[in-house]
């Protein structure tokens, strides 16, 4: 399997942006905490964080993101679970979300876009402190975050078998850990 430095490589050789490197690095938090939360492979799981939206730059619009991005990804030696989690992120794609990985990058990705949102907004744009109610009461906010598909979400949760709030406690403990890293720690 490819190391954390080789799956890096491949998301800054695609990845120019700031803000969604950023976001994949907030993903792959949230994946790596999951794997340890049920006992799964932690780099397998925080790799599928790290790559689900390497392509979106090249490929913003469906169906070419994450399809296109699945070839690149097959021949750079990606492991298959990883892609197919990948693929199955993407309801458009037409991959069924059967393995917990699946699940979990289905319901960590727009989440932890989301959460990030939210600690954005907040006096000194930093995460600690933020509480699931407040997260809860922006996604309620409509105008908030508008590109974040509530739908997906909630359907998130449910598919993983989690309740939203213990979700989004979590999400927030693991974004909490690389605070730093993705901008929301006090300077």
């Amino acid at each position: 399997m490819l190391d954390r430095q080789a799956a890096w490589s491949i998301l800054t050789d695609f990845t120019r942006s700031d803000s969604l490197r950023k976001h994949a690095r907030a993903v792959e938090a949230s994946m790596r905490a999951y794997a340890g939360h049920y006992g799964e492979d932690a780099d397998a799981w925080a790799m599928a964080g790290l790559l689900h939206d390497f392509d979106y730059e090249m490929h913003p619009t469906a169906p070419r993101h994450p399809l296109k991005g699945a070839e690149i990804l097959v021949a750079r030696g990606v492991p298959p679970a990883v892609v197919y989690a990948i693929l199955a992120h993407a309801d458009y794609a037409g991959m069924p979300r059967l393995s917990l990985l699946d699940r979990a990058l289905y319901a960590c990705d727009e989440l932890t876009g989301f959460v990030h949102a939210c600690a954005l907004v907040r006096p000194g744009r930093v995460i600690d402190g933020l509480e699931p109610p407040s997260v809860r009461k922006k996604l309620r906010d409509k105008a908030f975050a508008r590109t974040v598909n509530r739908d997906d979400v909630h359907r998130g949760a449910a598919e993983l078998g989690v309740d939203l709030d213990q979700h989004i406690a979590f999400v927030i403990s693991a974004l909490t850990g690389v605070a730093p890293e993705i901008g929301l720690a006090r300077a």
